[in-house]
């Protein structure tokens, strides 16, 4: 093999490596469950959550919305949250039966501006054949097979729905 060869190959060769290395660190301030995210920040992701879809589907007296996070990575004012999400439309008349909505992955960037936090991105999988591949995108390698094994399994995220339609029905009779 010519030196030229050689010398290719090499530089090919640290190219990847250093490449893998950097793909390896990119989410190296992962950290998992919900410990850094405040009831303010819940409350934040929820209500844009519920202001994005309001007219996106059929009309209803209320709509709520409710995550589970998988974990976060950022710092300083700036936090990436990655989560499952389930938002329901709800009528008096059919109880805790949503009348419309969607359960699914999504990743929010919350970042803090004069004190409080705002939603400054907001992502979903994309549609069909596409759905894996936008989430691996989206997710730390490691939330990916979470996202995947919640899928059409919201266990306790019904529950915690079920919960905030009650109380709402509770207090508007």
């Amino acid at each position: 093999m010519s030196k030229k060869k050689m010398y290719l190959l090499t530089l090919v060769f640290l190219m990847l490596t250093a490449s893998l290395l950097s793909a390896c660190n990119y989410n190296s301030d992962v950290t998992d469950g919900d410990e850094k995210v405040t009831p303010e920040m819940d409350q934040v992701i929820s209500d844009y959550i519920v202001q994005k879809y309001k007219t996106g589907y059929g009309e209803t007296d209320k709509q709520f919305e409710v995550h589970k996070i998988y974990g976060t990575s950022g710092s300083g004012d700036t936090l990436d949250v990655y989560m499952w999400s389930y938002y329901g439309g709800f009528n008096k008349s059919h109880g805790t039966k949503a009348q419309s909505g969607h359960s699914l992955p999504a990743l929010v960037r919350l970042e803090k501006k004069d004190g409080h936090y705002m939603v400054t991105k907001y992502k979903e999988p994309e549609d069909g054949s596409l759905y894996q591949s936008s989430i691996k995108k989206m997710f730390p390698e490691k939330y990916v097979k979470k996202a995947a094994d919640d899928s059409g399994n919201m266990g306790g995220l019904e529950k915690k729905m079920n919960k905030k339609v009650e109380n709402w029905m509770r207090k508007n009779g």
